[in-house]
């Protein structure tokens, strides 16, 4: 039987980078069976005395950290091993290693990736030029996109829109329907990045039909029909080579994952 283990992310931040290697850690194992618990803006001893506490009246505790402040980690670290706790720092080995090869100082500075800076505020501009043209909503400003993602219902069209969004990158999504007309602008301007997102029609008959279960209408039929999904599909995938325009196959994709797709397309397309 496998061992459950208590798992505290200590962050002198937001925790979002400690979050995320977490998340990249623990895919690696399929039988790690683990409890979570997260620890943001931790930047005095006191704090960290109280995590300590708790972890040791629980089994199998150990702690992940990422605190830039040298002598904040060094006590982190001095605890936990007094106390026995497994215990890892996330960024000290790697800014020291940094430091090196820079051979220049660290300013050790909590939550410095979180300046406001020109590209914070890019960001705030791409999720609100976003959240504005989600789901076709708006189009009469469509050169002013840095990429419009086209596709049937329920691609994941918004979801990677928000992603890329908070990336920079002002997205606008159009749904597809049959018979439907497309604005102009996409099919006249080259320079609009438009990249098609297209899925496995039985994976997307399962999809509607537990978004219909959920709205309990039962007068979206064809909505859930595999025929007519299938000649949807197939009617994007028609429009996306028409215009030569490059498509994505989101089945068996996560959000990050078509999010990396698509500034890969970018990126050739700029390079071209």
């Amino acid at each position: 039987m496998n061992q459950k283990y208590n798992v505290y992310l200590v962050s002198d931040s937001t925790g979002e980078t400690l979050d995320r290697i977490f998340l990249s850690l623990k895919s690696q194992f399929s039988n790690f069976e683990y409890e979570k618990k997260e620890y943001a803006f931790v930047r005095t001893e006191q704090q960290i005395d109280r995590i300590i506490s708790e972890c040791i009246n629980l089994e199998n505790s150990l702690i992940l950290y990422t605190i830039v402040e040298t002598k904040l980690a060094k006590y982190i670290s001095k605890q936990s091993e007094k106390n026995n706790l497994p215990c890892f720092g996330i960024l000290g080995n790697l800014i020291l290693s940094f430091s090196k090869l820079l051979n220049q100082k660290a300013i050790h500075k909590p939550s410095a990736q979180h300046v406001l800076d020109d590209d914070y505020y890019k960001r705030i501009e791409a999720i609100q030029f976003t959240m504005a043209h989600d789901d076709g909503k708006k189009v009469d400003d469509i050169k002013n996109a840095d990429i419009v993602l086209l596709g049937v219902s329920r691609t994941s069209k918004t979801p990677t829109s928000i992603y890329l969004a908070n990336r920079g990158y002002k997205t606008v999504n159009i749904p597809l329907v049959l018979d439907q007309k497309i604005p102009e602008d996409l099919v006249n301007d080259e320079k609009i990045c438009v990249i098609g997102l297209i899925a496995d029609p039985v994976r997307l008959a399962d999809i509607r039909r537990n978004r219909v279960a959920i709205m309990k209408d039962r007068k979206l039929k064809e909505y859930t029909d595999i025929d007519h999904i299938r000649e949807e599909v197939e009617g994007s995938k028609n429009l996306f080579k028409k215009n030569n325009w490059p498509s994505i196959d989101v089945t068996r994709r996560s959000v990050e994952e078509t999010a990396a797709s698509i500034l890969k397309i970018i990126e050739i397309k700029r390079n071209k």
